[in-house]
């Protein structure tokens, strides 16, 4: 194996971590939250700090809801659509696979099937432009939510599995073109944080702990505050990005 796999330093597994103030403006259903979507290839992890909420979710099992209070750790795999509802000031660590892929795209909200026809046509009514003002990103990220609700209450409310398995298709589509990008990504980070796992046990059964002299120790503060993300307000750490 390659030399540099002891070197690894990501966060363990290669994880993701950022902190989530849920919004809470509220919706035409009179809840209050975030936008709904789902991941292609990343599962994620809620660990709740603080507040009252819960999460929505809709797989090609049905429709759930999962209360989050402080202490709960809550985590779903790819193609689990979410939507996170903030009843009283909702707070999240959130965990997310393979180092920060989501937030290079690993996403699809739940538009209208009009506004998934292209990358073009999606980026139009999903982009957030980080030139503009606070007000205008803010608005922005409120109309985007509120256009995935239409989608998402149409997934929901839909007879029979067909309307979902035509968003999961749409979805693949749109994200197809970054799919090199994307497995470059988990390369530099998932893969080499097992093959370096894998290194090590083959090291430890020679009896060679060389590996271990090169220990290293990282903190960091968050490296942007506030960010208008799908659910919430973000808070992001770059290193684990």
């Amino acid at each position: 194996m390659s030399a540099v796999i002891p070197g690894f330093t990501g966060l363990p597994g290669a994880v993701a971590v950022s902190h989530l103030c849920v919004y809470d403006w509220p919706a035409v259903d009179g809840v209050r939250g975030g936008t709904p979507h789902l991941h292609l290839t990343c599962s994620e992890a809620y660990v709740v700090t603080g507040g009252r909420g819960s999460v929505q979710t809709l797989t090609t099992s049905g429709y759930e809801v999962t209360p989050l209070v402080p202490g709960t750790v809550a985590w779903f795999t790819p193609g689990t659509i979410h939507r996170l509802v903030n009843e009283d000031d909702l707070r999240i660590t959130v965990l997310m696979q393979n180092n920060g892929l989501p937030e290079a795209g690993d996403a699809v909200l739940t538009l209208p099937p009009e506004y998934l026809a292209d990358p073009e046509t999606y980026a139009v009514a999903t982009v957030i432009p980080a030139d503009a003002t606070e007000e205008e990103q803010a608005r922005v990220a409120r109309a985007r939510r509120d256009l995935a609700l239409e989608g998402y209450r149409a997934l929901r409310d839909a007879d029979g599995p067909e309307p979902l398995t035509a968003f999961h298709r749409a979805a693949a589509a749109l994200v197809r073109p970054r799919l090199a990008e994307w497995r470059e990504r988990w390369r530099r980070g998932a893969e080499a944080a097992a093959a370096a796992t894998g290194d090590q046990l083959d090291r430890l059964e020679r009896g060679d702990t060389s590996h271990l002299a090169d220990a290293v120790v990282r903190a960091e503060q968050p490296s942007a505050y506030g960010r208008f993300g799908m659910c919430g307000r973000l808070d992001v750490y770059k290193g684990t990005v």
